[in-house]
């Protein structure tokens, strides 16, 4: 993804007992390094681990919130 000085800032949204929810399009680059991405205008990544989707939210986290 292109970051130039014209590019807008990413806005995040920040969810007590929630997802990460990112203005996108993202790309997302997971811990052994590969890289998946989203062209979606919004997206939620999951900060309590238990997605089947990770690190994409599937609303896992209601199960004990």
């Amino acid at each position: 993804m292109p970051n130039s000085p014209s590019d807008a800032p990413r806005r995040l949204s920040i969810q007590r007992k929630g997802p990460l929810l990112v203005e996108g399009p993202v790309e997302v680059e997971l811990e052994d390094g590969t890289t998946v991405s989203s062209d979606r205008f919004r997206v939620a990544l999951c900060t309590c681990r238990r997605s089947r989707r990770y690190p994409w939210c599937d609303t896992s986290h209601r199960d004990r919130a």
